[in-house]
């Protein structure tokens, strides 16, 4: 991955700030090594992307997507969904597996910023997940019904995926997810020098919730609905969901035969939708004793803003 976890240096362990391979010392997308891709789900990545087209900018500023690019990268929102166009590090953090080590990633660490529903970390080998930038001055994802466990649809080519939001990286850094989201998107996952440089869409719906995080079949369900009412939007030229509490809209106008779009989005988003309407209880609090201004990683790390194994059910 691009950086130490934000969560090991949240937990008091030791900071190191080893070089990072540049972008431009990363395979190509499809390259030799990379892990055959597969489509998952009934929507097809033309009609995502050409729902986000346009951006509305919901962050304050842009993005850079490695230590010491540019900052080239907005948070553009819809009432839907919030999301972006990076690149894809690797993050291969939480439970060690064959794959995922401090010995394949010298970066590695065993924590994630949330947990599975047993307690344990989330594993980046078995789950996809994506990387949200840790809260900031540039953006705060709480406010925008984004949390842990909450469902993204992940577009490389014309490739999706469904994942969760499963961790959460430096500040001033986007464009990150796990191996397994990586290898699904036929990117090579390798976390030492895998990835790909740009042309990556990251699509998270606004208060859904896969349930348990860990499951990706729900993130799959949950995903696939929200991702086919989204890309709706698109045919009819404005938006196709109701607004961030998952409630109709009083003048919602007459139902169609088939059922409005707030049912299908109330449907697709499940019972924790319009809890996780609210902004997460203790989640995401600033740490204290933060190492700020330092111009490494290591300092960047320390600047988490959601605490080690935090619940997903805290938000």
């Amino acid at each position: 991955m691009r950086v130490k976890s934000l969560t090991l240096a949240a937990a008091g362990l030791a900071l190191l700030a080893p070089t990072t391979p540049s972008v431009a010392a990363r395979p190509s997308p499809g390259a030799a090594g990379a892990s055959p891709s597969r489509q998952e789900g009934s929507v097809r990545a033309a009609d995502l992307l050409a729902r986000v087209r346009d951006c509305k900018p919901v962050s304050s500023g842009r993005y850079r997507t490695d230590e010491g690019t540019p900052a080239t990268v907005p948070v553009c929102g819809t009432d839907e969904a919030v999301f972006w166009t990076a690149d894809m590090d690797i993050d291969c953090d939480g439970r060690p597996s064959a794959r995922c080590n401090s010995s394949t990633d010298p970066l590695f660490s065993e924590a994630t910023a949330y947990q599975q529903s047993d307690g344990r970390y989330l594993s980046a080998e078995a789950l996809p997940y994506i990387v949200v930038p840790g809260v900031s001055a540039l953006w705060d994802h709480r406010a925008h019904g984004v949390g842990g466990g909450s469902v993204a649809a992940v577009v490389y080519g014309d490739r999706v995926e469904y994942a969760v939001v499963g961790d959460v990286g430096p500040r001033e850094i986007i464009g990150e997810a796990s191996y397994a989201t990586a290898k699904a998107l036929g990117i090579r996952s390798d976390p030492h020098g895998g990835g790909a440089p740009s042309g990556v869409t990251y699509i998270v719906f606004k208060n859904s919730r896969a349930t348990p995080i860990e499951s990706h079949a729900s993130a799959v369900a949950v995903g696939e609905r929200l991702a086919r009412t989204f890309a709706r939007g698109a045919e009819t030229g404005g938006p196709a969901t109701p607004p961030p509490s998952g409630k109709p809209a009083a003048d919602a106008g007459p139902t169609p035969k088939e059922g409005t779009a707030e049912d299908d989005w109330a449907a697709a988003a499940g019972p924790d939708a319009e809890e996780a309407s609210g902004l997460p209880d203790g989640a995401d609090e600033t740490l204290t004793g933060q190492a700020e201004g330092a111009g490494t990683h290591a300092a960047t790390d320390a600047g988490k803003d959601e605490e080690p194994g935090q619940d997903d059910g805290d938000w």
